[in-house]
């Protein structure tokens, strides 16, 4: 498949036959890095995460499961407490982190590293910050989400949209949605379609 060929070569993804557990909430992001890992050939394992949060997160699960039995990967679905506190983000973030191995790959795009570094900017982040995340546990670092929610198309994938993503009362969420864009709009004025940054 050319399409899959193309994204998979600006992926980094461990060598072929390489035991790798991928993070799959079911969303475009996941579901693409489920899809790529396996036509890498690599031997995976999807875990779906529910965090208890909203009902119907089991349909969610049974939906990835349906996914990785489609297309020969393994399955393994965890259960956590998210527990109370401030930033329910961190602390979801941290509840899956603790079901998931310290190698686990995860589905974030370019689009998810440019939003990490403003958040870390926002915070007063130094050098280490800007770092932002390691390509080794994200190997969709070079590509956008368009083309995670568009392999998804190509491959007959409804995935699933959480309402979560919409909600403004995450900083995240605010960044995607309006500052990100903002960016977008003031550096197409500045550089055209195909910036030339200097």
């Amino acid at each position: 498949d050319p399409v899959v060929a193309d994204l998979l070569g600006r992926c980094t993804l461990p060598l072929t036959g390489t035991p790798v557990t991928c993070a799959v909430s079911g969303g475009a992001d996941s579901s693409a890095l489920l899809a790529l890992a396996v036509a890498a050939g690599l031997d995976v394992t999807a875990v779906h995460v529910d965090h208890g949060l909203r009902p119907g997160s089991a349909l969610e699960a049974e939906r990835v499961q349906r996914l990785a039995s489609q297309w020969g990967a393994a399955f393994r679905s965890e259960q956590v407490r998210v527990p109370q506190g401030p930033d329910l983000e961190a602390r979801s973030r941290d509840a899956r982190r603790s079901v998931l191995p310290p190698d686990a790959l995860f589905g974030h795009t370019a689009d998810d590293q440019a939003e990490t570094v403003l958040l870390r900017l926002l915070r007063g982040t130094g050098p280490t910050g800007l770092a932002a995340m390691r390509p080794d546990q994200h190997p969709l670092l070079a590509l956008r989400r368009a083309e995670t929610e568009q392999l998804c198309a190509h491959l007959g994938v409804a995935p699933f949209e959480d309402p979560s993503n919409d909600d403004d009362r995450f900083v995240r969420n605010r960044v995607r949605h309006e500052v990100v864009p903002l960016l977008d709009e003031v550096s197409l004025s500045l550089f055209g379609s195909d910036p030339q940054v200097p």
